[in-house]
């Protein structure tokens, strides 16, 4: 069953300081000789090469930094929060094989083909105009691939989100230990997962998986 929740949003409340700390966390991960040696290999994430999932990771800030510094979306966009975000998204609404998740993997891919150090030199050019986009931008922001705007921390907080995961899945493909990110980072990212968690699966489903396991249900992932 699904419950009624608020809207989701962050708008004036993130630490971006939090994006950059991420971002430092997120190179580091990426410039790692495990990552390196295993390019070709196969990752955590079905269908993607180790490569093509760094690049994936990598990309996320410099989305950061495109968005921020693109201009202000029109006064009539609609604006969405976090929630209606991924209620939207059509990733979420296909398989793996679905149109959008295939065309991620295949550009993701394509851009693997490059090389490691193309990735590296990525996160470098993305640190060097980070903390200028963050500090520069607007409240609201247009994002390109949905033609929404949203408020700025709400849209840094899907990025972070695909930064914690992804951040994981790149890890524990090479079996690293998942990078610590800052609380900064994470704690929204559990709040949304949370969130989402409990809108598709309802309330007693979170409860019972978080204090009482022996009557959790097999499933309460958010997307």
């Amino acid at each position: 069953m699904t419950v009624t929740l608020p809207p989701l949003t962050f708008a004036d409340a993130l630490d971006r300081s939090a994006v950059v700390a991420a971002t430092h966390e997120v190179a580091a991960l990426v410039a790692r000789p495990e990552v390196v040696d295993s390019w070709d290999a196969e990752s955590s994430c079905a269908g993607m090469s180790v490569g093509a999932l760094a690049h994936h990771l990598a990309l996320q800030p410099r989305r950061v930094v495109e968005v921020l510094t693109a201009p202000a979306p029109a006064p009539d966009a609609p604006l969405v929060t976090v929630d209606a975000h991924y209620g939207n998204a059509v990733w979420i609404q296909e398989d793996l094989d679905g149109p959008s998740n295939v065309g991620v993997r295949t550009r993701s891919q394509e851009a693997a083909a490059e090389g490691p150090a193309a990735v590296d030199g990525m996160l470098a050019a993305t640190l060097a105009g980070l903390d200028a986009a963050l500090a520069g931008a607007a409240r609201t922001v247009l994002v390109p691939w949905t033609g929404a705007a949203m408020a700025t921390d709400d849209f840094l907080v899907t990025r972070l989100l695909e930064m914690v995961v992804h951040a994981d899945d790149l890890a524990s493909s090479v079996d690293l230990p998942t990078p610590e990110l800052p609380a900064g980072a994470v704690v929204p990212v559990l709040h949304t997962l949370t969130d989402l968690a409990v809108r598709r699966h309802g309330q007693a489903a979170l409860v019972r998986t978080l204090s009482r396991p022996q009557r959790a249900p097999a499933d309460v992932s958010a997307f």
